[in-house]
């Protein structure tokens, strides 16, 4: 029987899927491949590659059969690289006949079912990467001795044009040999195709190998390699399928460049229009000439600078900008882009020598004041198209440098007639500012990766947006047909591009639906109407084997929710932004998107094993052979990844035998285990409730572990006690944060915040940051494999006339910290030399006294005890312990206010 499944895959914005990627060592059938390239007995037996494009949407399909021959049950780990343009939209897997199936639902919703699901002890992988312009769907999957699992991947996404062609891409990596290797692509295109073409990013090894047949409106695209082709060299066990497999066309036009279909109760509207003037354009360049783009990021800047001003004509007008903490005007005015201005703004660019900081609200607020002033002036055509485009590599440093703040400031002043367009250079790029601030103006933003050819990626960026050919461009229907319409009004339109509107047709006179677009042209305003039958398409569909059906009501609701997304992350209030939330979770869930906001729950037929799939956070990426350890993916079967050993017998000779604890529990009390002198020393501390605690703070690690005071209900012989009310575990690598209150543990992970309830068992994995509650008792939290903490939740009589509710915390003596941890608990890491003598009997005939000599420092120490209820959460057990008056003084460095901290997550400032 197969053990438990239960797997979490986390896909960021917008997601869809570009290839199969296998990171274990297994290949294929054992008659095709030497013993040498079958790794621990698993073997792939097939991976195949589907893209079905139906009017420029596909759907794209990636299957795989793997085998394991071994003797043993074996996890294998894979991935999928996926543009961030796509939605998966289903993933199923098929072991030994056993099913499971994939659903979207909402998120919280479909977490709250996986944390169920763990905490009956099922498996589950939590998978988190992104790489640049992809994402990475990965899994760990556990493989039975001698069984066959299957894997199908869906992903459907909207190609646009670019530069006069569509073009779909498919990552390829198998890792290995595989003997059935093959990519199909499906092309459908009711006007005709014009041309298709396979540029061989692959490399040159595969030059001939793809196959094209092109007819009339069809086109099927068919890759596949053989096993020796596949191979490195001709002796090689490694593969050379390691890239992009690349698919470029484009279609037939009419005159008016229109195309409007209908099928299944849904249309959808293209518009590219080639053979017009290009419209005027008013630029103006801002260069981000900050320190950090020294060296290669500005060579590549100005070889691109170079190609770009060489592009300007006579009817242009441009200027450049360049600001690092300081803000510098090439030519306070707009300047025509004659030759000799050209020239003049080659040579002001190359000797530009990068340093200082990053002032990139007064230099934007400078480029807009200059088209403000031109067109004031009547500089600019009514006709011409204005635009800013920025770049930079870095946030703001110098001169307003909150993000928020100069978005409104570059909206306030930007004029409906100018669009802000955002290039950001290289990984330290706050690339979702520029996005924002491009998208408020009427803009767009792209990253480019400084490591790829950055030179040709501005290049192609600016190519983009060379040649406006319209503006102010309307979409509308004829007769109220139709409703749910996507966005039908465009500021610009760019030559290359294209221009798409979906929706329901509501009526279908005739079956005749009518519509119309409005545009101003350089030399007149264009009003275009067109027509299209309501039936002819869906009859021509079904007599296509490889279109997908439902296509037009996927396209339009794909459409929608990336509209959304965008008004979402540009909503203005939290009401909008929730009701914007709502509307993306229907649809998606309606349509079966796994999005930023949804997740996929992956079940069995039976329904008991569950699987899940949500957006991913973590910036990291990497991939694993076999199990995987490495906190991309974590497999945890059944049982919780960490518990701190429940304690023996009360004496404290006997705390040897368990794991080695330090201890913070009650009003709060503290105990510091030291091993090297075997001693336990405890102090209390006496601070005023609101409080916050530091007891870890590792800035090398990022690790921090703070604590809240609350107090108890009233006065306890003239004094109010206080403990611990909320403890907070921060991880700030992995950006996971975990608030253990009293009422519920609280999980911010990125943007998104988990509830887990104290009333249930659960396991669950935070993006590497693994959790184990007991009902109603404790919870487990483990970082980086070698760190851990618990949090015990003590529960007090209702009616107490002094106590509430409270928490303790526990964290072992060994926990890996770095050199530079400190902290009420984490100083002690680093053990100080510690004496204890004279010991005699004191006041209290009960308690021993002594000297303590520790840190130069003379105490007088009193024998006591503590509680450790690790085992008995009711009575404890006791731990006994020599007790330093004052707050620790002399014992801890400093004074115990130097470790009050201004918030939960926050560093410990050294004392």
């Amino acid at each position: 029987t197969m053990r438990p499944l239960l797997l979490l895959l986390l896909l960021l914005l917008a997601l869809g899927a570009e290839a199969f990627i296998f990171m274990y060592g297994g290949q294929h059938s054992t008659e095709h491949l030497r013993d040498a390239e079958v790794d621990r007995g698993i073997v792939v037996r097939s991976y195949k590659v589907e893209s079905r494009i139906t009017l420029r949407f596909a759907h794209t399909t990636v299957t795989s059969v793997v085998s394991n021959l071994a003797k043993d049950g074996q996890s294998v780990a894979f991935s999928t690289q996926i543009p961030k343009r796509g939605f998966i939209t289903n993933f199923t897997m098929n072991v030994n006949e056993v099913t499971y199936m994939g659903s979207v639902m909402e998120k919280t919703k479909a977490r709250n079912r996986y944390i169920q699901a763990r905490a009956q002890g099922k498996a589950a992988a939590i998978v988190r990467s992104s790489m640049q312009d992809m994402e990475v769907f990965k899994t760990e999957v556990y493989v039975p001795p001698g069984s066959q699992i299957e894997f199908e991947l869906h992903y459907q996404e909207m190609i646009p044009r670019k530069l006069g062609s569509y073009e779909h891409t498919l990552h390829l990596q198998p890792g290995r040999l595989v003997p059935d290797l093959q990519v199909d692509v499906y092309i459908y295109e009711p006007k005709g195709i014009t041309f298709v073409e396979t540029p061989q990013t692959l490399g040159e090894q595969f030059e001939g190998l793809t196959e094209v047949v092109t007819t009339g409106n069809k086109a099927h695209v068919v890759f596949r390699p053989t096993l020796e082709q596949q191979r490195r060299c001709r002796n090689c066990s490694s593969t050379a399928v390691n890239g992009v497999f690349t698919v470029k066309y484009d279609v037939n036009r009419d005159g008016d460049a229109m195309e409007l279909q209908v099928s299944d109760g849904h249309f959808v509207q293209f518009f590219a229009p080639e053979k017009l003037d290009p419209l005027p354009k008013n630029i103006v360049f801002v260069i981000d000439v900050s320190g950090s783009m020294w060296g290669l990021k500005m060579r590549q800047m100005v070889e691109a600078m170079q190609t770009i001003l060489d592009d300007l004509t006579m009817d242009d007008y441009f200027s450049i900008i360049d600001f690092n903490h300081n803000v510098r005007c090439w030519s306070e005015d707009l300047v025509p882009g004659s030759s000799i201005q050209v020239a003049e703004a080659k040579k002001y660019i190359q000797a530009i020598k990068p340093n200082g900081g990053t002032n990139i609200n007064e230099a934007l607020l400078r480029a807009i004041h200059m088209l403000i002033r031109a067109s004031n002036e009547g500089l600019i055509d009514h006709r011409s198209v204005s635009m800013i485009i920025l770049v930079s590599d870095g946030d703001p440093t110098v001169g307003e440098i909150k993000l928020k703040a100069i978005q409104r400031n570059v909206k306030r002043y930007m004029r409906e007639q100018f669009s802000l367009f955002s290039l950001g250079i290289g990984f330290d790029v706050d690339f979702d500012f520029l996005e924002r601030i491009a998208m408020e103006n009427r803009g767009v933003a792209r990253r480019v990766h400084a490591t790829q050819g950055a030179t040709e990626q501005m290049r192609s960026f600016y190519n983009e947006l060379s040649s406006p050919l319209l503006r102010n461009i309307i979409f509308q229907s004829l007769k109220d047909s139709l409703s749910d319409v996507t966005e039908s009004r465009f500021d610009k339109f760019f030559k290359g591009s294209e221009i798409v509107v979906a929706g329901k047709v509501a009526s279908c006179d005739s079956n005749v639906l009518e519509a119309m677009i409005t545009a101003s042209a350089a030399k007149q305003d264009l009003q275009i109407t067109t027509k299209a039958d309501c039936e002819v398409l869906d009859r021509d569909l079904i007599l296509q084997p490889h279109t997908f059906a439902g296509f037009s009501k996927q396209m339009w609701a794909y459409l929608v929710i990336n509209q959304l997304l965008a008004d979402r992350s540009l909503a203005s209030t939290a009401t909008k932004k929730r009701k914007i939330t709502e509307k993306i979770v229907k649809l998606a869930t309606e349509h079966q998107f796994v999005t930023p906001l949804t997740a996929m729950l992956v079940e069995s037929e039976g329904g008991d094993e569950r699987l899940l799939a949500d957006s991913p956070k973590d910036p990291k990426q990497g991939c694993c052979l076999g199990p995987v350890s490495n906190g991309k993916v974590t497999m945890v079967h059944g049982v919780p990844p960490w518990t701190l050993p429940t304690p023996g017998p009360t004496p404290a000779a006997t705390r040897t035998e368990i794991l080695q604890v330090n201890i913070v529990e009650n009003d709060p009390h503290f105990t510091v285990y030291l091993p090297k002198a075997q001693l336990d020393i405890c102090f209390n501390i006496d601070s005023e409730p609101g409080d916050i605690l530091n007891l870890v703070s590792d800035p090398g690690l990022g690790v921090v572990v703070n604590g809240k005071l609350i107090a108890g209900k009233q006065m306890k012989d003239n004094k109010l006690n206080t403990y611990f009310g909320t403890i907070s575990i921060y991880y700030r690598p992995l950006g996971v944060r975990v608030d253990v209150s009293t009422e519920q543990i609280t999980v911010i992970d990125g943007e998104d915040n988990h509830g887990i309830s104290w009333a249930s068992a659960t396991n669950a994995t935070f993006s590497g940051v693994k959790i184990s509650v007991m009902k109603d008792a404790k919870v487990n939290v483990i970082l980086r494999d070698n760190i851990s903490f618990m949090v015990v939740l003590h529960r007090v009589w209702k009616k107490h006339p002094f106590n509430v509710d409270f928490l303790g915390f526990y964290t072992p003596d060994d926990n890996a910290f770095s050199p530079l941890v400190h902290g009420l608990i984490g100083q002690f890491i680093i053990e100080p030399t510690v004496k204890v003598h004279e010991i005699h009997k004191g006041t209290d005939p009960m308690k021993m006294e002594a000297t303590m000599e520790v840190k130069g420092n003379k105490l007088s120490v009193t024998r006591g005890w503590q509680k450790d209820y690790r085992k008995n959460r009711k009575y404890g057990s006791n731990v006994f312990c020599w007790f330093i008056h004052n707050s620790g003084k002399g014992f801890i460095d400093g004074h115990y206010k130097n470790y009050i901290v201004p918030q939960l997550d926050s560093f410990l400032q050294r004392p």
